[in-house]
């Protein structure tokens, strides 16, 4: 690993660094690409989201070519590296030696080379990666979340809005805003079909991720990234890291409001007690309340052997909707149990992975930007939100979330990187969460 010495102040001194050479130096969108001519990207996250990012980008647009990789471990590079050369589209695959970068700053390095990046490494470093390619003039997909604590909402904010001012495409990983049925029912559900919505319930119930032993030679960076999803400073928690999806879908159908508050529980009841397993909870419960009585209740958990759910239900003063992404099944019906509307089984349902890369490279093609920054910050403020609340006891508002201290990096990078117990509610504290 290179940088392992970065300190939380040089780290977030190149954020702000990177902000102002933007808003210095505004740039029009870089061009509109003909059809067939060349478009370079980047891999910055070489896991197996970044590498199906990667794919999706080939299959997305004939002129694409994956020109540049980095990521923080060298064996991820590589392993990637070698799936991508056995894809349908192994031809455009043209990353030579000196355009694999290794190490937390690799970005700096790879974004020079592109014209497109995709930023699907740790979440934790994504604000400061959003800001470096936006200031660099780059279109951009931004998988979630884009943040993990309330500074880095707010630099995600600045970065979004600079993006917009340089008309350059941001594309989010919110996948479900790509799905077909999913567009249909809130389309239906904002377009009134259920009057106002006044209740949503949703569920992210799954089973825990996998986690890596440490192994020799690793320093104590090395092993938390290794294991990341399990460390509240990289993920933000499973809420934040995986539940924000259902997060999101609150969000959509909420129409974008902002809730003005939220209580949230959590424990750590099944995690083994094992170093890889971090610091994190597996179970949240969270109650979003919105300006005029409206409540959205976000329920989360990673426990093995347990029954697995991921739905919502939402209620409106015509009705209630029924979403099952897994399923899939989407219907709207009224108080007497008549359908209002269903999306048709043999409806339109195209890979909405593929469709959110379409949509990034159609953009870039036809020189219109798309900006899906604000509703990508806003959802995973509401999932930090909701983590700060379960961990502190305490209710927090959105206003708190917004402009509150919380900053989850650690002062030093270097070893000793020492984790705590999992946090314990009411004694506690969390960011801006008051009593």
């Amino acid at each position: 690993m290179t940088n392992r010495k970065a300190s939380r102040r040089n780290f977030l001194k190149g954020t702000a660094l990177a902000s102002g050479a933007a808003l210095l130096n505004p740039s029009p969108l870089w061009g509109i690409a003909p059809q067939g001519e060349r478009i370079k990207v980047g891999l910055v996250g070489c896991g197996g989201r970044g590498t199906g990012a990667a794919v999706q980008a080939l299959a997305a647009d004939k002129g694409v070519v994956i020109w540049a990789m980095a990521d923080a471990f060298q064996d991820r590079l590589d392993s990637s590296l070698a799936n991508l050369l056995k894809s349908d589209d192994q031809d455009r695959v043209d990353v030579a030696a000196d355009r694999r970068f290794v190490g937390i700053d690799a970005i700096d390095k790879l974004l020079p080379l592109v014209d497109v990046v995709l930023l699907c490494s740790t979440p934790s470093f994504r604000p400061a990666q959003l800001a470096k390619a936006v200031a660099a003039g780059k279109h951009i997909f931004c998988e979630k979340p884009v943040c993990v604590d309330s500074v880095g909402y707010r630099s995600v904010i600045e970065s979004v809005k600079i993006a917009r001012a340089k008309n350059l495409t941001l594309v989010s990983g919110f996948c479900w805003r790509s799905s077909s049925p999913e567009r249909a029912i809130v389309g239906e559900i904002l377009g009134g079909r259920l009057g106002v919505v006044v209740g949503v319930t949703s569920t992210y119930l799954t089973s825990p991720l996998g986690t890596r032993p440490r192994e020799a030679g690793w320093s104590d960076f090395d092993f938390q990234l290794r294991n990341w999803q399990h460390f509240n400073w990289l993920s933000g928690d499973h809420l934040v890291e995986q539940a924000v999806h259902s997060v999101d879908k609150i969000n959509w159908v909420m129409g974008g409001r902002h809730p003005t508050k939220c209580t949230g529980l959590g424990s750590r009841f099944c995690r083994e007690d094992k170093p890889e397993f971090g610091d994190i909870y597996d179970n949240f419960t969270v109650v979003y309340e919105y300006e005029n009585g409206p409540r959205a209740t976000m329920i989360a958990r990673q426990q093995p052997n347990c029954y697995n759910d991921n739905t919502d239900w939402i209620t409106g003063t015509k009705g209630y909707a029924w979403i099952n992404g897994w399923a899939p099944t989407h219907w709207i019906k009224d108080y007497d149990g008549k359908t209002l509307w269903s999306y048709p089984k043999d409806g339109e349902a195209p890979n909405m992975y593929q469709v959110e890369h379409d949509t990034l490279f159609k953009s870039i093609r036809d020189g219109r930007s798309i900006n899906e920054g604000e509703f990508m910050a806003d959802s995973c403020l509401m999932a930090i939100m909701g983590r700060m609340s379960a961990y502190s006891g305490r209710q927090v508002t959105w206003e708190e979330a917004t402009t509150g201290n919380e900053n989850l990096t650690p002062p030093s990078l270097s070893d000793p990187m020492p984790v705590g117990d999992a946090p314990r509610p009411g004694s506690t504290t969390s960011g801006a969460a008051k009593s």
